[in-house]
């Protein structure tokens, strides 16, 4: 049986100032990614399966093509997902993948790692931890302008509901004290370091 490779902390800095990453993108990651850790911390008590640094790395890096695709126009859930398969990590490329969109959603499930970073990055509005609620309006905002995608949005953020009922069922807190209780696994003074340490005195 073939191991699953998972990039490294060093790895995913590596690759954020390989993209050049604008630095609110990076800030929002790293939120994104903290979040990911406590949860699959978490839920990992239930559900042994889920690999806690898989979902951190993965979370880390879901937005790791989005810069470029403000120019290109790409979908950057999709060509984030081929940089990683290409670079031999596929199951964080999937979970890269699906994001945005996942290809289930499902209530009577185990909880999966795709489940806890799509659902991580829908709590994060720039670098804060926050209510579906003002995300979903930050979205309408800025993505809702076309009848054709609003309609798409609001199928999307019906079926997130439904994952934050069943991710929460299985936690001990409320989606509102979730704030409170995130650990900084990962700062954005950890890769301020990284970047010191490549410099050359």
């Amino acid at each position: 049986m073939e191991i699953m490779k998972i990039p490294s902390q060093k790895k995913c800095f590596e690759l954020i100032e390989q993209m050049n990453m604008m630095s609110h993108i990076i800030d929002h990651s790293i939120t994104v990614a903290n979040v990911a850790y406590f949860l699959s911390k978490k839920l990992k008590h239930k559900f042994p399966e889920i690999d806690i640094n898989l979902a951190t790395s993965a979370a880390l890096l879901h937005d790791i093509t989005k810069t470029r695709s403000f120019d290109t126009k790409e979908s950057h859930s999709a060509t984030g997902c081929e940089m990683l398969t290409g670079l031999g990590y596929p199951e964080t490329g999937d979970i890269i993948r699906q994001h945005v969109i996942l290809d289930f959603y499902t209530i009577n499930s185990s909880v999966s790692v795709q489940e806890i970073v799509n659902y991580s990055d829908k709590r994060v509005l720039h670098d804060q931890v926050v209510l579906l609620e003002k995300r979903l309006a930050y979205i309408h905002k800025k993505y809702g302008t076309q009848k054709g995608f609003r309609e798409r949005i609001k199928i999307m953020w019906a079926k997130t509901v439904n994952l934050e009922k069943k991710l929460f069922s299985h936690l001990d807190i409320k989606p509102e004290e979730l704030s409170q209780n995130i650990e900084l696994r990962i700062k954005r003074q950890d890769y301020e370091k990284w970047l010191e340490s490549l410099i050359e005195i």
